[in-house]
């Protein structure tokens, strides 16, 4: 299974309670530079954001039901969230509550099933209390 087959099963699995959200930041292995012989597509660097925004696209493809974004051509959000190559983060009220480790050796989808497990169950384990005045 790929990282992006695994991560969709996350997001359609945790759906009810998290959104999910993947940024598409700089090219790793663009195709007219360090390139990967086994990767899917052929991805040469971006040189403008409609480049950027096309490879977007693909993964879009690969990956239906989940929001895909493209981050600026500043980088500005791999530069934010240290995600070069990858990684996995959970955001709640704006805050980070769960960083994972860089990919792709500290990409862990086991690590944020079982987060998203403790939060689910921590949902479950409390009392809601609605007051109609």
């Amino acid at each position: 299974m790929t990282r992006l087959s695994a991560f969709q099963r996350v997001a359609s699995q945790y759906a009810d309670i998290a959104d999910s959200l993947l940024v598409y930041i700089e090219e790793a292995h663009p195709s007219d530079g360090w390139a990967s012989s086994d990767a899917p597509y052929q991805i040469p660097k971006h040189r403008c954001l409609k480049d950027r925004l096309k490879a977007a696209e693909l993964l879009n493809l690969e990956v239906p039901g989940c929001l895909v974004v493209a981050d600026t051509m500043e980088n500005s959000s791999n530069a934010a969230y240290g995600a070069y190559f990858e990684r996995l983060y959970i955001l709640k009220e704006e805050k980070i509550v769960y960083q994972g480790g860089r990919g792709p050796e500290g990409y862990s989808i086991s690590e944020l099933r079982s987060w998203l497990d403790q939060y689910r169950n921590s949902l479950e384990n409390s009392v809601t209390v609605v007051i109609h005045v």
